[in-house]
């Protein structure tokens, strides 16, 4: 059963399987449904593998749809300190190896699934079909927000995440889905605040010293969409369409009546965007 029994929108009937990988030096725990080209999805934070419930359900028929908690998050298996997106990538490659997936993935982030997309694709291009970059950045933190991460992950490890989500909640969600949607907005929050404080205080760690995307935009060279939430507060629309004027095979895509959480709240939009990508091909390939 999917983490938190969070239903999407548009959500159908799906067959979705779910196993723990144990990788050399952690345990992640990965939902699976679908066949075809590998679709890899990255959470975003501080949630688990149910907010791609709509993806899961409605892209199965295209892609062999593959939805890890990475460490920290979900039941996956935490580790204390910090984890960075860099180390989140290589977990990613692990994992693939693990369920010998050898063909190329398409890989879709969101928010912190971004940042790990990014580090992926520095890491790992030959492991690359296409991207999805969904309301994300790709400039770094400025000092104030490092350090105000930095905090945020002390006060959790301390006194829980109460309070963070508390502080984000009300800016994942657009005006409409937060108005008409309640049991979505109530269901994402318990899976916050279930999520353990040791993994979302090394996420904050790692988040706060990610490097900046925007130097390896130009020599991104797959099949790209950047989606944002047209209400999105955190990842404006505006701040995506200008890296992705950056990107030279990207296609920027503004989802309506969503925010921050594009894919939970707008499925249907969200994945006839995604696949676009089952049929593109990098310029020059065969």
């Amino acid at each position: 059963m999917l983490a938190g029994n969070l239903t999407a929108k548009g959500a159908a009937t799906m067959d979705v399987s779910t196993c723990s990988i144990s990788l050399p030096d952690v345990s992640l725990r990965v939902a699976c449904a679908g066949q075809g080209r590998p679709l890899l999805l990255v959470h975003g934070f501080p949630l688990d593998h149910a907010m791609w419930r709509g993806q899961l359900a409605g892209l199965a028929a295209d892609f062999d749809v593959i939805a890890p908690d990475p460490r920290g998050f979900g039941s996956s298996a935490v580790t204390p300190g910090k984890v960075t997106m860099d180390g989140f990538a290589r977990d990613l490659a692990a994992l693939l190896d693990a369920l010998d997936v050898a063909d190329e993935v398409v890989l879709c982030g969101l928010s912190m699934g971004g940042y790990i997309a990014f580090q992926f694709a520095r890491l790992f291009p030959e492991r690359l079909a296409g991207l999805v970059l969904c309301d994300t950045r790709a400039a770094p933190d400025t000092p104030e927000a490092a350090a105000a991460r930095l905090q945020n992950a002390d006060k959790v490890e301390r006194s829980g995440p109460e309070e963070l989500v508390t502080g984000m909640l009300p800016k994942l969600f657009s005006p409409l889905t937060q108005a008409q949607e309640p049991a979505l907005v109530e269901a994402t929050r318990q899976i916050m605040l279930k999520t353990d404080r040791r993994g979302i205080a090394a996420a904050l760690r790692g988040m706060a010293e990610r490097p900046d995307a925007r130097p390896m935009l130009s020599s991104i060279r797959v099949p790209t969409l950047v989606l944002a939430g047209h209400d999105d507060a955190i990842s404006p629309p505006s701040e995506m369409r200008t890296f992705a004027e950056q990107i030279p095979c990207a296609r920027f895509v503004e989802i309506p009546r969503a925010g921050h959480m594009a894919p939970l709240e707008q499925p249907e939009a969200v994945n006839a965007t995604i696949r676009t990508l089952a049929r593109a091909r990098a310029p020059g390939a065969t």
